[in-house]
């Protein structure tokens, strides 16, 4: 069943109060909520709902605020609950007509249409941030057409991994999955597995290698003894025999393919020459900006998550045509850093990318476009440190996508606040400078 969406009323309540009467109507929240074309935004994700009859889902408003109120300011889905509560902007923007003393949504109900959107609905809070930057004079049309595209890595929410932990991890996770399912084990080692790992840690920081080593003999031994043991209980029960298989993708594991964590398997060890973090764990992620600074500062264009950790050349070919149809208009110039040399961007577009350190063909144009190359590493940085993409805590590959969309969602939106509170700032100091006249009048 499509949502039931909600529009003002304009009416009155005795015992409640209108959130138009509470706040500041000239609060950059409250131009925000007014520049954003909700009804887009209701076409786009009432695509995934059918006319069936059943629960009515929550209203796309109130759903796609959050999100943007989330990854805006850096809360949690339970952090972004209590201030929902007793913010009345917030309620303002998500499209309440009255103020609200307990939530009309459950904090799951928050879970659930992210996973019902998906990367593919999602990204159309980027095109609408576009939009809105667009139709305020934040940005012009022409200024997407040149970009600039990098990769990064979106860091998953996992410890870092070793193999005593996960050793260790795996054999509670099979002794407690064997408790649940009535197998009874010989012995399942939870004291002497425990005393291991901590022996091991002990020799590791102390570094001493050979007794770590030794430890660590001793944890992947009850490993094997607890799955030895399984093995042989299962057998002639074809019911538990899938439960205790391993996931499709971990039978044949190719060269290179490890498991970085049980609970994310989809985790991928990157490298990106770091000094302070050599490797990182989580996915790729592309992110394209302007090549120059839109009026109201370096938006984001496009940005996508990368799993398989493939080379970046090689993302070009479906990275440039995501672009195109993100800005609706096709792109005329490209600019890489050297990570992108032998590139596999699509034939008519394939002069359009410069990558950083060629020589032949570069004018005074393309000199400068190179020089501006760095532009998108702060916008990284921003992306990372305040709006969640620096440690993604939303499970699977959809999540990856997911939060790497809403964190370019959140950091648009937060330029365009910036952008309406300095507009504000100006007009009021106009208004407070004496006019001309009066400076005449005192004078004389």
């Amino acid at each position: 069943m499509r949502p039931k969406e909600r529009r003002q009323s304009g009416q009155s309540d005795l015992f409640r109060a209108r959130l138009d009467q509470i706040v500041d109507l000239d609060h950059p929240v409250v131009k925000l909520a007014a520049a954003i074309d909700w009804r887009f935004l209701e076409e786009q994700f009432g695509a995934v709902y059918t006319d069936a009859p059943g629960r009515p889902p929550l209203p796309t408003r109130l759903m796609a605020g959050l999100a943007i109120l989330k990854h805006m300011h850096d809360l949690s889905d339970e952090v972004l609950c209590e201030r929902w509560v007793e913010n009345p902007y917030y309620q303002l923007f998500c499209g309440e007509e009255f103020f609200c003393h307990q939530l009309p949504f459950d904090r799951s109900s928050l879970t659930r249409w992210r996973q019902r959107m998906g990367e593919d609905k999602l990204v159309a809070l980027i095109q609408e941030s576009l939009a809105v930057a667009t139709r305020m004079g934040a940005a012009k049309p022409a200024d997407f057409r040149q970009v600039v595209i990098d990769t990064t890595v979106q860091e998953k929410a996992i410890a870092f991994p070793t193999d005593a932990k996960l050793m260790h991890r795996a054999r509670e996770r099979l002794v407690r999955l064997a408790q649940a399912r009535g197998v009874t084990l010989r012995q399942s080692y939870v004291r002497v597995g425990k005393i291991a790992l901590i022996r091991h840690q002990r020799y590791a920081h102390a570094k001493q290698f050979k007794r770590a080593t030794r430890a660590l003999r001793s944890i992947r031994t009850m490993l094997g003894r607890v799955i030895r043991d399984i093995t042989r209980k299962i057998v002639g029960r074809p019911e538990l025999a899938d439960v205790f298989a391993l996931p499709q993708d971990q039978r044949q594991r190719q060269r290179g393919r490890k498991l970085y964590s049980l609970h994310a398997p989809e985790v991928e060890c990157i490298g990106k020459g770091k000094a302070h973090k050599p490797y990182e764990f989580g996915v790729k992620v592309s992110v394209a900006t302007p090549l120059n600074r839109c009026r109201g500062g370096q938006f984001v264009a496009h940005v996508k998550a990368l799993p398989g950790n493939p080379y970046d050349g090689h993302t070009l070919a479906a990275v440039l045509p995501d672009i195109e149809s993100t800005i609706g208009a096709g792109l005329e110039r490209i600019v890489t850093d050297a990570g992108y040399k032998g590139h596999n961007a699509p034939k008519h577009q394939r002069f359009k990318v410069y990558v950083a350190g060629q020589k032949r063909g570069l004018t005074a144009a393309i000199k400068r476009a190179f020089r501006r190359r760095s532009a998108v590493e702060p916008t990284i940085g921003h992306l990372k440190n305040e709006h969640r993409m620096g440690r993604n805590h939303l499970a699977g590959r959809a999540g990856d996508a997911a939060n790497a969309v809403l964190a370019a969602v959140g950091y648009n939106f937060g330029l365009l606040l910036r952008w309406l509170a300095l507009l504000l700032r100006i007009v009021l100091a106009v208004l407070a400078a004496p006019s001309h006249s009066n400076q005449t009048i005192v004078a004389s």
